[in-house]
């Protein structure tokens, strides 16, 4: 070929480069500054920055978790979850309100009503809150912020006592359907064969058995048994103060089966993995492989569904209180509140305003936990970039582009 054609194909090509505009692709090359005064570096795009500008998916995703821990990616994707903040906070306001309000055990709280005894209704028992704008001008407490009773107690120490034992039932229940659903479905998974034929059997067992009907039984027996088995009065009160952990020991004990098959579908997928045959060619134990290498790859299984057991607790534990099986006296529950005085729904409906908000309140605030916590271990969920960060990252192209042009022409 002549030099004629050479310069001919060449000038072509400078045509065609002016007249389509440059933009990083897979064979571009981005200038970056080195910062050491000499001339400016060039780096090639890998695809995840292509997959950025293309589609807007992670941008700035990778320099966000860069050099942090999983702990500390878990913790900056749950705090940007809006509806996982609003439950962490809710929850935990209600968890201070009732504990400054009642104390908790010996120590007493800063409510002028610890000890719930009856007296005289003040007008109509009517709730003595007033709040701007609702049903007043003014921030107002008064004596009986959340009404009296037919008897005259005071229904705000009533509904925080109930708070602190609907708080009380769903930890107690969250921790021992945990402990067994993890270790049932942790065993079954990893070993497999007869082992996991008798663990699936026996959890299949379990789901048979009606949970309202096993918490009224154990309801009526804890009322019953310490008269029939002729105990002491000082025996008797004990039992049936500690009603609500015994009743959240009894219904732990049978919901952990829906935990035990997740965690063992996790198992069968990790035991596969290339971790876990490193682990066992370097001899480590089963125990050490199931707790130190295949427990801390299904924490987000066991967390998310953790906190929906503790939300179904609330609710179940309430249900039961209602229709007069669950928690009796002397102990309060927010269920019984609202059992009680069903019959004053028409009068005085603020008995039943109460106690069904903090029921309501604390079972959303869990399950708003419970789904940010999932997005939060799940590493599959991206969340879709804002308009501010689509402008800046718009903007850093552009930058980029105009300094590459920039450096392309000095290079001429």
């Amino acid at each position: 070929m002549s030099n004629d054609n050479y310069e001919n194909i060449s000038d072509d090509a400078d045509r065609i480069e002016e007249a389509v505009p440059d933009a990083p692709a897979h064979d571009t090359e981005i200038p970056v500054d080195t910062n050491d005064g000499g001339e400016l570096a060039v780096e090639r795009p890998t695809d995840e920055a292509d997959e950025a500008y293309g589609r807007g998916e992670g941008v700035g995703e990778g320099q966000e978790v860069l050099g942090l821990s999983q702990g500390q990616i878990v913790w900056s994707r749950f705090i940007r979850h809006r509806g996982a903040i609003f439950g962490l906070i809710t929850i935990t306001c209600v968890l201070l309100l009732s504990l400054l309000s009642m104390g908790i055990g010996p120590i007493d709280g800063l409510w002028r009503v610890q000890e719930i005894s009856s007296g005289d209704v003040i007008n109509g028992g009517r709730p003595t809150l007033s709040l701007p704008g609702i049903g007043g001008s003014e921030f107002a407490i008064g004596l009986n912020p959340f009404g009296q009773d037919s008897l005259g107690r005071d229904y705000f120490a009533q509904v925080m006592k109930g708070v602190q034992t609907s708080l009380l039932v769903a930890a107690i229940l969250g921790a021992v359907a945990i402990t067994i659903g993890v270790t049932v479905g942790s065993l079954a998974g990893f070993y497999r064969g007869k082992v996991d034929m008798a663990l699936m059997r026996f959890t299949d067992l379990i789901i048979t058995l009606p949970v309202i009907v096993l918490g009224a039984v154990l309801g009526a027996l804890v009322g019953r048994l310490p008269f029939r088995l002729g105990a002491g009065p000082e025996l008797t009160a004990a039992i049936r103060d500690q009603m609500p952990v015994l009743l959240a020991v009894a219904l732990g004990l049978v919901l952990w089966t829906g935990l035990a098959r997740l965690v063992r579908s996790e198992f069968l997928t990790l035991r596969e993995r290339e971790f876990v045959d490193s682990a066992r060619v370097a001899g480590a134990s089963d125990w050490r492989i199931i707790t130190k290498h295949m427990l801390p790859n299904a924490i987000g299984v066991i967390v998310v569904n953790g906190t929906l057991l503790m939300s179904a607790a609330v609710t179940l534990e309430a249900a039961l209180s209602f229709v007069g099986f669950g928690i009796a006296e002397p102990k309060i529950s927010l269920g019984r509140l609202i059992s009680e005085n069903q019959g004053a729904f028409s009068t005085r409906p603020w008995l039943f305003w109460w106690p069904g908000l903090f029921i309501i309140l604390i079972a959303l605030s869990i399950n708003f936990i419970g789904d940010g916590l999932r997005d939060a271990f799940d590493p599959r969920t991206k969340k879709i970039p804002s308009a501010r960060a689509m402008a800046k990252a718009e903007k850093q192209l552009a930058a980029s582009r105009a300094e590459y042009q920039r450096s392309k022409e000095e290079a001429r």
